[in-house]
């Protein structure tokens, strides 16, 4: 049976991030599947004074519905999917960004539903939890207080991270696109801005969410390394492939590259299409 692709959204992102390359894998023959995390896509929320004319001062107090979830909502969800997935053959399970948090605690949950997992510059925290590699030298290029010049609201008070992606603040457009398309035009980065929402849930994992040899470690699994990624240094994802080789030497990470920037492989997909059409096992006639 071939298999079928599981896609894994990054922070503040959505299942409509991977259409162009679902349209590319289809067109290669290969089926997938494009998740929605819990508060995302049509079920985030998107408050009246995120809209132009925008409130600023509504934005930074409105309720949002992704306050509360999970790292454990996010797992139950996923694996759900998987579920239903497995049943029609093998599943490959590909997380960009911070949708790796994601899969790591599913392979840990249920390695069994996967045949493979796929990072594309993703977070794959074994050493320490994601939040804490922000303090640690692969991650001393990236201009955090930059990307903050967007942020709306306090995220203690709120219960969610929200940023305003529609903001007009040229320093705030001009350290997202530098952060994460800067290979892009600037019409291309403002579509997919334009894709994103506004709010994301707190909850990054703890050490028992981190990769687990017994279990992740048993999943064979492929490590896509994004050359021009200004958000997730290319030192940063060559430190989680080092720790995650270390975890279990006689499972290594099976490591591809592409020239790219965080998103632009999802704007231009076709390359990344081919690299994991690659990974698909052959299908018997």
């Amino acid at each position: 049976m071939p298999p079928t692709f599981v896609l894994v959204h990054g922070a503040f992102a959505n299942s409509f991030s991977f259409a162009p390359l679902q349209a590319e894998l289809g067109l290669l023959g290969h089926r997938s599947v494009a998740v929605d995390l819990p508060g995302h896509g049509f079920a985030a929320t998107f408050p009246a004074a995120y809209q132009a004319p925008q409130d600023p001062a509504g934005l930074a107090t409105a309720p949002g519905a992704i306050k509360g979830v999970t790292l454990a909502d996010n797992v139950a969800h996923l694996t759900g999917v998987l579920e239903r997935a497995a049943a029609n053959g093998p599943v490959i399970l590909l997380s960009h960004s911070r949708g790796g948090i994601t899969a790591t605690a599913t392979a840990n949950a249920r390695p069994d539903l996967i045949d493979r997992l796929v990072y594309v510059a993703s977070w794959c925290p074994v050493d320490l939890d994601a939040s804490a590699y922000y303090a640690e030298p692969e991650m001393a290029a990236v201009d955090t207080a930059s990307l903050g010049l967007a942020a709306a609201g306090n995220p203690a008070e709120l219960g969610l991270l929200r940023v305003n992606f529609r903001t007009a603040d040229p320093g705030a457009l001009a350290a997202l696109k530098a952060a994460f398309l800067a290979d892009g035009t600037d019409d291309e980065f403002l579509a997919f801005l334009n894709t994103f929402q506004p709010d994301e849930n707190l909850d990054t994992g703890t050490p028992a969410d981190r990769a687990r040899a017994a279990a992740w470690g048993r999943v064979p699994r492929t490590f896509v390394r994004l050359t021009g990624d200004a958000s997730m240094p290319l030192a940063l994802q060559d430190r989680l492939i080092r720790e995650g080789d270390a975890l279990t030497p006689d499972n290594p990470w099976d490591v591809r590259t592409l020239e790219s920037s965080h998103l632009s492989w999802l704007v231009r997909p076709a390359p990344a299409a081919r690299l994991l059409a690659d990974l698909a096992p052959p299908v018997s006639h």
